[in-house]
């Protein structure tokens, strides 16, 4: 059973990757028309692949992707890299900090000001200066080939909205305020197609902190 666990938690995370390379491949040689509703669809999907990324390096650190370690943790480090260049063993750090002292001033995912104060706190917590640098590079090299409104509709705008996501139902909602539970944490109302619609799943939040151990395409079982 642990060794189909394994080799389905691989399975949907080369699906999740492959999705993502062959949506933006084909949205880096799309013709734009601002007046196309198609456009703004594909944004949205652009966005949800980003954000299935993030989780997908997310379940890596709890190590559900894979039992295999080096496995495991390369797939992790392959959806970090495509997300926005982040080094996977950073974010591992981090996060397990998060479960650690959930709601405390060493959580590195806590900040007690308003959304945008807390928002800004997020992002700069986990994003570095060299990245900037790094993306940067890489987009001016991608000019050569790819349009620039391309990049920036497909790649760099789809990739921004993911954070905003990922922090919204992943952070905010399920943090903000005080929580009487021992993970100090919220959770949405049972709606499986929404949850996953809007984070995969972690919006269900006191359910991941219960069972950190349970990977994206099994919380809403618990939530049953």
């Amino acid at each position: 059973m642990l060794k189909n666990q394994s080799n389905t938690g691989v399975i949907i995370a080369l699906i999740v990757i492959g999705l993502w390379f062959f949506s933006i491949i084909n949205l880096m040689l799309w013709t734009v028309n601002p007046q196309s509703p198609l456009l703004y669809l594909m944004i949205l999907v652009q966005t949800h692949l980003y954000t299935g990324l993030f989780i997908t390096a997310h379940d890596a650190m709890h190590g559900t992707v894979s039992l295999n370690p080096g496995l495991n943790n390369f797939i992790g480090q392959v959806c970090t890299a495509l997300y926005a260049v982040f080094p996977f063993s950073r974010l591992y750090e981090k996060h397990h900090k998060h479960h650690k002292y959930v709601h405390t001033a060493l959580d590195p995912d806590y900040n007690d000001g308003n959304f945008i104060k807390w928002y800004v706190s997020f992002i700069t917590e986990y994003l570095s200066w060299w990245q900037v640098v790094l993306m940067a590079l890489i987009f001016n090299v991608l000019k050569i080939w790819v349009t620039e409104v391309n990049l920036i509709l497909f790649w760099v705008l789809p990739s921004l909205l993911s954070t905003l996501q990922l922090f919204y139902f992943g952070t905010w909602l399920p943090h903000h305020g005080e929580h009487t539970n021992n993970h100090q944490s919220g959770t949405q109302k049972k709606n499986h197609l929404f949850a996953f619609l809007s984070c995969y799943f972690f919006g269900y939040h006191y359910e991941h902190h219960d069972s950190p151990g349970t990977p994206w395409w099994n919380l809403w079982k618990l939530k049953n």
